[in-house]
């Protein structure tokens, strides 16, 4: 009886976690998110301003699909992909619009 009752709150610990889920959409900064590159124009391509207002004014990288706009929880990884389209594998907090990155690739 003690296995089968830490075997059930094993599985009940076990059902409450959330698989990944994928997100695609444009890596930028939350600055520029919504209103776009043009009005700050932190630098010649909407790479480069992503980038410097990351760098420049403590902006954070974030997830844009179009109509969401989610924050990641890595920081590192989304600079290399600057103004490009991807794919993240992550769990989102829906609370927070927060996604706790697996991974981030080039979306095809």
């Amino acid at each position: 009886m003690k296995y089968l009752i830490v075997g059930l709150f094993a599985a009940a610990s076990l059902s409450g976690a959330q698989s990944p889920e994928t997100f695609t959409g444009t890596i930028t900064d939350e600055m520029c998110a919504k209103a776009g590159h043009a009005q700050m124009r932190m630098g010649p391509t909407d790479a480069e301003c992503t980038v410097a207002c990351v760098i420049a004014h403590g902006a954070h990288y974030v997830l844009s699909d179009g109509k969401n706009v989610y924050m990641l929880s890595d920081q590192k990884t989304p600079e290399k992909f600057a103004a490009r389209k991807v794919k993240v594998a992550g769990t989102l907090d829906a609370k927070t619009m927060t996604i706790k990155v697996v991974s981030i690739t080039a979306a095809e």
